[in-house]
């Protein structure tokens, strides 16, 4: 589709939405230029070069003229719209985060020791946590932008419940290592945090501090896989 300007695709959608895939659309230039928000020769010029490159049709009516999309220019843009589809919903195979270790809020600990969390986590991830959360704090905004995205990739999902008293929220999990050395860790995205985008919480089977040798303070990389869910 290289022949074909950004503009000329463009003007090619809107036709489309006004129904110009199956039957010609009566308009004038100036018509099209406010559709397309081009001046009258604007749309006069792109309407000559699709028209000679063949991806749309015209036909003369009295002061006006009908315009349709042909097969040539549908494949060209339903070809367009397959490869962005594609690009937009392809999961990389991982997402690379780097931030410093702090301490949290103290509730890691609680809820890792809840019945409802434990038996789910063994389950599904096939260990049941450390108690306690490892905390990162993300130290650059295309990391924070990374972790506000992270949540809407396929997750290992475990469900929220009630002991009676109060609801828990559902968790999603994705599986991750930290500094290449502890890999069996997994990243957490709780649907109720106290944390905004720039926390990372991370759990473990085990101390994730003593068996990375880190503390608080320290700068880690967090590697986390989303390509192999679940």
């Amino acid at each position: 589709m290289a022949e074909i300007k950004l503009q000329h695709i463009l003007t090619m959608v809107q036709l489309l939405r006004m129904g110009a895939r199956h039957k010609f659309v009566e308009m004038t230039t100036a018509d099209l230029g406010k559709e397309i928000d081009r001046s009258q020769q604007a749309a006069s010029k792109h309407i000559l070069e699709l028209e000679t490159a063949g991806y749309v049709e015209r036909t003369k009516r009295g002061q006006k003229f009908g315009l349709r999309v042909t097969e040539k220019g549908f494949d060209e843009i339903n070809g367009l719209y397959s490869s962005l589809k594609s690009a937009l919903e392809q999961s990389p195979p991982t997402i690379d985060f780097e931030g410093n270790v702090v301490s949290g809020m103290g509730e890691g600990a609680y809820y890792m020791s809840l019945e409802g969390y434990k038996k789910q986590f063994l389950q599904k991830l096939g260990f049941e946590p450390f108690p306690g959360t490892l905390n990162v704090k993300l130290v650059d905004p295309v990391f924070m932008n990374a972790r506000r995205e992270i949540g809407r990739y396929p997750s290992i999902f475990i469900d929220g419940f009630s002991d009676g008293k109060r609801t828990y929220g559902w968790v999603k999990c994705y599986r991750a290592s930290i500094n290449g050395v502890v890999k069996n860790a997994a990243v957490l995205v709780l649907e109720r945090t106290h944390y905004d985008d720039s926390m990372l919480e991370v759990i473990a089977p085990m101390s994730i501090k003593d068996a990375a040798g880190i503390k608080n303070g320290d700068r880690i990389k967090v590697q986390v896989i989303v390509s192999q869910m679940p």
